[in-house]
């Protein structure tokens, strides 16, 4: 029995519905997302040890390389404002509000050099995804054990001053979508008043005008991408952590609102007609 015409009906049925239904567009996309993220994990991880042999914080550029590609394939577009004000030759805590898991493309935007992420041990263990963010010297943490998440940054700070390390973190914790920050968690501003670096915030606009899991929007978009002035720390003690703490989210959630404001008026057209 001939399978291309079973095949073949499958796909134009599969288009239609593509075409037809917003749901249905929306966890395809959500699909692809994922399937290129193991696949470019999986490219990038081999010439990670073809060309490094190993953990290295020079294998965030291969990854880089991979993923800014992906943003042609969803259709966006990013605007990155300050972006000098990264070109920095010592360490640093770079700080940015958290979205969705698109956050990646964002991230992999502005990344500068020698930089690398804190994120939670859960993810280690999503198969080649887990094995980039390894090699790519991504440190991990356990949130659920706070001496072992203690422990962990201790080792980052040392690091960080002995490598010359940028170390970017999601100080509100988790994904949001809400439209506004989160309050932010401490351990971001201990780490940067500990090592006695600058912090620099990184803001991008709402994604809601082109990603919406709660209304199955994902169409294409533009993202404004904010960096602000450093925030210096020297000087600085622990009992500061909650004014450093306020300063930093006073500032990006001012800066949220603004460049989200102008994206989505820019933005409502292609959101509506995709």
């Amino acid at each position: 029995m001939e399978l291309w015409p079973w095949v073949t009906a499958a796909l134009l049925l599969l288009l239609l519905l593509v075409q037809l239904s917003r749901s249905v567009r929306f966890y395809s996309k959500i699909t692809l997302y994922c399937a290129l993220c193991v696949l470019a994990s999986t490219a990038a991880s081999v010439v990670c040890l073809l060309r490094h042999g190993g953990r290295r914080v020079e294998n965030m550029r291969i990854i880089q390389w991979f993923v800014l590609s992906f943003k042609y394939v969803f259709g966006l577009r990013f605007e990155i404002k300050g972006r000098q004000k990264l070109e920095l030759d010592h360490p640093c805590v770079i700080i940015s509000n958290h979205q969705s898991i698109l956050d990646m493309m964002g991230l992999m935007e502005a990344l500068p050099e020698r930089c690398v992420q804190i994120a939670k041990r859960e993810l280690l263990f999503l198969g080649p995804v887990g094995l980039i963010m390894y090699l790519g010297g991504i440190f991990f943490i356990n949130r659920q054990h706070s001496r072992t998440a203690v422990t962990v940054m201790a080792d980052v700070g040392e690091r960080m001053v002995r490598e010359n390390l940028k170390v970017w973190i999601y100080p509100e914790g988790t994904r949001n979508d809400n439209g506004d920050l989160l309050p932010f968690k401490k351990g971001a501003f201990y780490l940067a008043i500990q090592t006695q670096v600058p912090v620099i915030p990184i803001v991008y606009s709402s994604f809601s005008s082109f990603y919406n899991p709660k209304t199955k929007l994902f169409s294409s978009g533009t993202i404004r991408v904010e960096v602000l002035d450093a925030i210096p720390t020297s000087g600085l003690t622990v009992a500061d952590v909650p004014k450093l703490m306020d300063t930093c989210h006073q500032a990006m959630r001012t800066t949220f609102f603004r460049i989200s404001k102008i994206a989505q008026e820019n933005g409502a057209t292609a959101g509506q007609g995709s």
